[in-house]
């Protein structure tokens, strides 16, 4: 697929993955329409901290996924919709449920509606690799069963099966992405990495949950790759595609392996808060990837040595943005 001129939407482009995302798609030169979430601060997310070319070439779409002619207006006259736009946060999950349902699962059918009646050429639905649940088997592959021990999980496994629906029903030419953990700079303090950088920035413990959970992290990079080539492959057409290393690691040694990257010896402290219900903590992932290589030749390049050094530099050049003395949801 030739990008240049392609009328492409992302949703979620202030976030995380969003921001990096609108970024490549830009240098690849499509033409890049970000939707970010109405706010009367007029705050257009992470986005507003991408170098000014790359601001200048993108048109931003104020906006509310739950809102169906909100969605309708965005959608309309464009040719790929890449749809990360979510509600991620697990421990936030918790306390309001019905806000992972509505942005999630309302939001994504609204999503798929505009796509399907405006005709859009290509479709990306962004997964989670918690609609897994704990491993029953490793690595996971797609055909692995889906259970929702958070609140967030089954918000995702809602929205998964409704674009699954879309491609049965409608002939709707959508494909699922299934990210496992991402990572790297601009990542929120929710997330576990940047939990354990900033405080060791800061301070001379770390404070977290439990350490024993596993988990296959990804980096960012890698992980935008997955969306591009997946957007370009048509063999990807109605499938759901993982993207991980195959490779996992306890947070318990995530924490000694960025300890030592910064050549820290720190204390380890558990905090309760930061523990997640027993039933509802998924204990190991790791992917089978052997599908993306296959359908649309992705591999991960970056190791996690090297995408925490990137992302360890980046944080000691933006602690700032980040509120290390509080528990962040």
């Amino acid at each position: 697929m030739d990008w240049k001129g392609k009328k492409v939407l992302v949703t979620g482009a202030g976030g995380f993955i969003g921001s990096h995302l609108v970024e490549k798609l830009v240098s690849l030169g499509a033409k890049t329409f970000a939707f970010v979430r109405y706010n009367s601060r007029n705050n257009r997310g992470l986005l507003e901290i991408l170098s000014k070319d790359i601001q200048q070439e993108i048109e931003v779409i104020m906006g509310e996924l739950r809102d169906p002619e909100s969605v309708r207006s965005a959608v309309k006259n464009k040719q790929i919709v890449l749809h990360l736009g979510a509600s991620i946060a697990i421990p936030y999950s918790y306390i309001n449920p019905r806000d992972a349902v509505e942005t999630n699962i309302v939001g994504t059918l609204n999503i798929l509606t505009s796509a399907r009646d405006y005709e859009v050429e290509r479709i990306i639905q962004t997964s989670s690799s918690e609609v897994y649940g704990t491993a029953l088997y490793s690595p996971i592959d797609e055909n692995h069963p889906l259970q929702g021990q958070s609140p967030y999980s089954a918000s995702k496994i809602g929205a998964d099966k409704l674009a699954e629906s879309f491609y049965l029903s409608y002939n709707l030419p959508v494909s699922i992405l299934r990210p496992f953990n991402t990572y790297g700079p601009r990542q929120s303090a929710r997330a576990v990495i940047p939990t354990i950088i900033t405080q060791a920035l800061k301070f001379n413990k770390i404070k977290l949950g439990s350490l024993h959970p596993t988990r296959d992290f990804n980096y960012v990079d890698d992980t935008v790759n997955g969306f591009i080539k997946i957007s370009e492959s048509p063999n990807t057409i109605g499938e759901v595609i993982n993207v991980g290393t195959g490779k996992d690691v306890s947070i318990g040694e995530l924490v000694y392996k960025i300890m030592s990257i910064m050549g820290k010896q720190l204390e380890i402290e558990t905090d309760d808060q930061r523990i997640r219900p027993p039933a509802s903590e998924v204990l190991k992932l790791i992917a089978d990837y052997s599908k993306a290589k296959e359908l649309m030749d992705w591999e991960p390049q970056i190791s996690l040595d090297e995408g925490l050094a990137r992302t360890i530099n980046w944080f000691s050049n933006f602690l700032d943005r980040y509120k290390i003395d509080s528990y962040n949801v």
